[in-house]
């Protein structure tokens, strides 16, 4: 089908109506409103820019001007922090829909290959030490690598499919299986599987499992407990009764005929497991795309999840101080009945 016009004359007039055009320089001087706009401060979304700047910058041609990376990174960062659709975005912008549909997904993509290593890096000995000493001061549970939990990502039914996306909440997702530490940052994350398999299902099926078990994860040495002289104990990740007991994956007692020592043990995994759910908390709160469903396919949506993920370290390692309010809200609403005997 022949076009009507090769520019339609409503996207001819973004240099001066745009909303990037109108806003950019007056977001730089405020600090509230650019945090506001794209959930970064000015020198965060500065930082961040230097770091992708070659990755988004393109060529002018003699046809037309190169749409620049500044505009680039703002038109994704807005369509993660609000989720608006690319119809909504491009009478705001003054693009393309398929623009903004192509800007979103490269852009998403050049995050994920370029700022994986410095937010989410492969963990080290050192790195797991430290990880297990925030727990043990957070939540007094020793030994601990991370807290496990999967979230479903609602996304609209791909094409012939069946029910391979439908879970069992019954909407059609996808699964993030994420690792967290004890400050609501992701450690290890897998992304993209069927919404219809369990947590269990998907982790025996993911890498994490295989490098646990080929001890490729480059672990520390076994310990003793604190305050114990018995055998040493590895370490651990705490999870919910959905996954399997293993040597290092570690899970609440049945809640039946629970003794005192039970009780307690229980208490202290579920306090050191509520850091997943809290970091699953505070990423919609954050990045809002996440509270509708993701209008793209599955391979787009894992693009714009990856990202996401590593946005949210991101902000959490510049921005610590200003998800102090996000985390005391999160937080406190998360309530654990400890009424409970069995």
């Amino acid at each position: 089908m022949r076009r009507r016009q090769w520019i339609h004359p409503i996207v001819t007039q973004r240099y001066r109506k745009g909303q990037f055009h109108s806003l950019y320089k007056d977001l730089s001087q405020d600090p509230f409103k650019c945090r506001s706009y794209c959930r970064m401060s000015v020198e965060a979304f500065d930082n961040f820019l230097s770091l992708f700047h070659p990755h988004l910058t393109f060529m002018d041609t003699c046809m037309r001007r190169s749409i620049s990376a500044e505009q680039r990174l703002i038109v994704t960062l807005r369509f993660l922090a609000t989720g608006n659709s690319f119809a909504s975005m491009h009478f705001e912008f003054l693009l393309g829909i398929s623009t903004i549909s192509g800007i979103v997904c490269h852009a998403c993509k050049v995050i994920w290959q370029h700022l994986r290593e410095a937010v989410m890096p492969t963990p080290k000995a050192e790195d797991w030490l430290r990880i297990t000493e925030g727990f043990y001061q957070s939540a007094q549970f020793p030994n601990c690598i991370g807290a496990l939990d999967g979230k479903h990502i609602r996304v609209n039914k791909p094409a012939h499919s069946g029910s391979r996306y439908f879970n069992y909440k019954h909407y059609f997702s996808v699964v993030l299986m994420a690792l967290a530490d004890s400050n609501y940052r992701f450690v290890i994350v897998d992304i993209g599987a069927y919404g219809s398999s369990s947590d269990s299902r998907i982790f025996s099926a993911s890498r994490m499992v295989d490098r646990l078990r080929d001890n490729q994860l480059a672990l520390p040495e076994p310990r003793r407990l604190p305050g114990s002289a018995g055998l040493p104990s590895p370490f651990v990740i705490v999870a919910d009764e959905g996954f399997a007991l293993s040597p290092h994956v570690m899970r609440p007692f049945p809640r039946r005929n629970l003794d005192d020592r039970k009780r307690v043990f229980n208490y202290r995994l579920t306090c050191a497991r509520r850091y997943v759910e809290c970091a699953f908390g505070i990423l919609p709160t954050k990045w809002r795309v996440f509270l509708s469903s993701i209008q793209m396919n599955p391979d787009n949506a894992t693009l714009v999840i990856q990202a996401c993920v590593l946005l949210h370290n991101f902000t959490r390692i510049n921005d610590a101080s200003s998800d102090a309010d996000i985390d005391q809200n999160i937080t406190s609403s998360v309530i654990f009945d400890q009424s409970r005997t069995g």
